[in-house]
């Protein structure tokens, strides 16, 4: 039973393509302890030697540099700033419940969010005043850096003036008692003014060096005041949070605007009864006004913006939207070039031609084609069904559903994936081509022998042996995909991980510097998860020894 078990895990492991899990498996099982701890040594502790050496300089080196937007994040800065990501998708979520809730349920979040709201008001002037201390002391200590500099600079200028208006002086009285048949005199007096523009020249270049040098002291951040900020922006935004929150489960729940609706609509109901007249009408157009108000607030859910899980799910999508279109186009061509040359001969011209255009490029195109299709896409009912069935496919997934009701396909997020299609198709063309020419010719001859048709052959020969070169290809594909749909979003402000990205740059927070950061680990993390399911699906279709399972 043991033996069998550790067969099944050195399967999972080869699988997956973990190869440095093998030697813990093996070394739990007694098996060369001294080579798996080798083995473990080499795989594992020197990677994890490694990341640890690279986050050591990182947090050495990043206060080092300066910007306009502070220093560069720590690790414990970037950490901090994801936590920050995390918690403003966890009050996102709380609002949206609180929004439903009813009874002693909603009046509990009433009263602990009223709580925590009188708790931050000494909270938050308390760093408000510590942002103005950093403030006032940065400011006392870049007056002190500057002030030898502006002393200098000040006394250059004075001099440059002395100096500047002696010499210009000289070179004119010189010039206006010049003998005009004295060459020699006038090439001189040439000679000296050129001197005197280039002395002036080092001048300025002297002063702005010192202008420049005070200029980098006034726009430096100190760790003190970006604490302060930070702390501060953490503060305000809880203190949003808890307002917002006391709102959404307060006055504007949807339990009280049910309950507000229906009694106004009770009330309509009655002097419906005994109205008479011209006020029969109006009092019955009321009726039906709160009606439909009624119908809309029993649907309503809370509005909740898109927080960076949302933003993950909407880029997944749209990424294996673009990468599913890709593959549908580049597998058959792909296998018409690798049966026919004379295709293989048509089709080089436009890969050659096409392959190495940019991304930025394909994403202008198809959004001046894809918007040529809905010219109002607000009223398109095609829009509308792929927006209904995504929401239908994406609710049955687990988490997915519950977190993201309405992913609203538009014309940013269609033109995002036909611009992954259109650069990643490549990859999985030329490799599916390579598979389908590559097919042992014994294999050709005996479907000859067994006279199988075309597809029989095709079916039953070619695309199985092409298989691992195809897979290989889709896996190329996908990474550069996921690559090309960041630029993307970014560009065509479609919701997704690209355009959160761009936003935190353009916001100019205390704290957007970090998050941008993290969004490179984000982004790296996700790419490695989709490699991973590629090489597994890879390695499902190859057979030992094939260029694809290495």
């Amino acid at each position: 039973m043991l033996k069998k078990l550790k067969t099944i895990l050195l399967k999972i492991v080869d699988l997956t393509a973990l190869g440095f899990l093998e030697p813990y498996v093996r070394l739990c099982y007694g098996e060369e302890p001294k080579k798996q701890l080798k083995l473990i040594a080499q795989f594992s502790a020197v990677p994890i030697a490694a990341i640890a050496l690279f986050i050591t300089i990182w947090a050495i080196l990043a206060p080092m540099h300066k910007t306009k937007s502070g220093s560069v994040p720590t690790p414990m800065q970037t950490l901090s700033a994801w936590n920050s990501i995390q918690n403003q998708h966890d009050q996102e979520n709380a609002k949206a419940e609180a929004y439903n809730l009813t009874g002693e349920a909603r009046l509990e979040v009433v009263a602990a969010a009223e709580a925590r709201q009188a708790e931050l008001v000494p909270l938050v002037a308390e760093a408000n005043k510590g942002v103005d201390d950093a403030r006032e002391a940065e400011a006392a200590e870049k007056a002190e850096r500057i002030a030898p500099l502006q002393a200098k600079l000040d006394e250059m200028k004075e001099a440059a003036d002395t100096e500047e208006e002696a010499r210009l002086s000289e070179i004119e009285a010189r010039a206006e008692a010049l003998d005009t048949s004295d060459a020699a005199a006038r090439d001189q007096l040439k000679a000296d003014y050129l001197a005197f523009d280039a002395w002036e020249e080092e001048q300025k270049d002297a002063q702005s060096d010192l202008k420049g040098a005070i200029k980098l002291i006034q726009d430096e951040k100190t760790p003190e005041v970006t604490a302060a900020l930070l702390l501060q922006k953490q503060r305000n935004d809880e203190k949003q949070f808890i307002d917002k929150l006391i709102e959404v489960a307060g006055e504007d729940s949807r339990e009280l605007s049910l309950a507000e609706t229906e009694a106004k609509l009770s009330e309509l109901e009655v002097a419906y009864a005994g109205a008479s007249g011209a006020d029969t009408f109006k009092t019955l157009k009321k009726i039906v006004r709160e009606q439909n108000k009624l119908a809309k607030t029993e649907d309503r859910i809370y509005a909740k913006p898109w927080t960076l899980p949302m933003q993950i799910f909407r880029s997944i999508l749209c990424v294996f939207a673009g990468f599913l279109v890709g593959v549908a186009i580049a597998v058959p061509i792909g296998v018409c070039c690798g049966l026919s040359r004379t295709f293989m001969a048509a089709m080089t011209p436009f890969i050659a031609l096409f392959k190495p255009v940019s991304p930025i490029v394909w994403l202008l195109i198809f959004m001046i084609v894809v918007g040529g299709f809905f010219p109002d896409p607000d009223k398109s009912v095609v829009l509308e069904s792929l927006t209904a069935f995504t929401n239908w496919i994406t609710g049955w997934i687990p988490f997915v559903g519950d977190m993201v009701t309405d992913f609203d396909i538009n014309i940013a997020f269609i033109a995002s994936a036909l611009t992954v299609s259109m650069c990643s198709l490549w990859a999985t063309m030329v490799n599916t081509a390579l598979g389908v020419a590559s097919v042992d010719k014994d294999h050709i001859n005996v479907a000859k022998v067994l006279r199988l048709g075309f597809f029989s052959r095709l079916f039953k020969i070619v695309l199985p042996s092409a298989l691992p070169l195809v897979f290989a290809g889709m896996r190329i594909s996908l990474g550069v995909g996921w690559m090309v749909l960041i630029a993307a979003e970014l560009l065509a402000s479609s919701e997704g991980l690209g355009k959160f990205t761009w936003d935190q740059f353009n916001n100019g927070a205390t704290d957007s510097f970090a998050k941008i950061v993290c969004m490179v680990f984000v982004v790296g993390i996700i790419g490695l998860i989709l490699d991973r399911i590629m090489i597994i699906f890879q390695r499902l279709v190859s057979f030992e020894g094939s260029v694809a399972t290495i």
